[in-house]
């Protein structure tokens, strides 16, 4: 009510309603979160870098690779690589690499372009490419189903070959040419934290990668349990193995192999997931092997195991 004598007009106020009926602002937004604040402009900033980051590492995966050097070039030619242009350098001294590299990209409809060296070495970034390199698009990956499909398939027992953290492209390239070498049906990379067929791994791989398939897995230890559930033994490379290398027995069968990363080894996960263990016994003061020798090692005892069953 107002009083008699008050000033006229409309009062605001609840306009009746009990004090329950009103309701507040709720709490105060943390700082990121306030329009203004220096802390949201930060995060702004931030999350622009992060996204800009993202977009250039996917822009670099979509483009395509060069690979560098007579031996490399010929051998992915030779393996029919997709490629869409092989570039010589002017006055090369040619051989029968450099021959064959140029007559096997005229035979295929690859574009045969003559470039400069000083070109050649911008666009090998400085590689040694002896004045050859071959242009490949982005790699294809294949999906683990896929492996696996094509594993079960093949007359032999499935062999596959995973690698937990290996970033070396170098080592990559060379675990997948011993996985062709020694009948491995494929090879599983994770998403995260690994290296990718790269211009670096293909020269590694010597055309290889092209034979082999290679797939992402989004999580490695739930793609190996999926495997392992459906009959796949999984066996770990690690310097404390429960086993050496010459008791390997479960060669003869379904398998996969992991390889470790190079510093660290075996992560805790895939290590729990593996069924064994195995070492590779080597000469005192020696520590350790790389990446590729190791699977190389390991390959070559279950391919030799594997000629022996098939002769009982």
């Amino acid at each position: 009510m107002r009083k008699p004598g008050s000033k006229k007009g409309a009062v605001v106020g609840s306009g009746g309603q009990k004090s329950k009926g009103l309701h507040g602002k709720g709490p105060t937004p943390k700082a990121e979160m306030r329009p203004g604040h220096p802390a949201q402009r930060r995060a702004a900033a931030k999350a622009k870098v992060a996204q800009q980051a993202k977009q250039r590492r996917k822009g670099a995966a979509e483009a395509p690779e060069l690979i560098a050097g007579r031996n490399p070039v010929v051998e992915c030619l030779r393996a029919e690589v997709p490629a869409t242009a092989l570039y010589v350098a002017m006055g090369i001294d040619a051989d029968d690499r450099v021959a064959e590299a140029v007559r096997q990209a005229a035979d295929r409809g690859i574009s045969v372009l003559e470039v400069g060296r000083p070109e050649l070495d911008r666009l090998t970034g400085g590689a040694m490419h002896q004045g050859l390199a071959l242009q490949v698009p982005p790699f294809e990956y294949a999906h683990p189903d896929e492996l696996l499909e094509t594993a079960t398939e093949s007359t032999e027992p499935p062999l596959l070959v995973a690698l937990d953290g290996v970033t070396d492209p170098r080592n990559l390239g060379a675990v997948v040419r011993s996985a062709a070498a020694f009948g491995a049906h494929g090879v599983l990379l994770p998403q995260r934290r690994s290296a990718g067929i790269t211009a670096v791994a293909w020269r590694a791989s010597a055309g290889t990668a092209a034979r082999v398939p290679v797939a992402l897995a989004t999580n490695l230890t739930r793609t190996l349990r999926d495997w392992a559930a459906q009959g796949l033994m999984v066996v770990g490379l690690d310097a404390d193995g429960t086993v050496t290398v010459d008791g390997l027995d479960l060669a003869t069968g379904p398998l996969v192999v992991v390889v470790g990363s190079e510093g660290r080894g075996l992560s805790r996960l895939v290590r729990e997931t593996c069924d064994q263990t195995v070492s590779i016994p080597m000469a005192a003061g020696v520590e350790s092997l790389n990446a590729s020798v190791a699977a190389g090692v390991v390959l070559a005892e279950v391919a030799r195991r594997r000629r022996l069953a098939g002769r009982v």
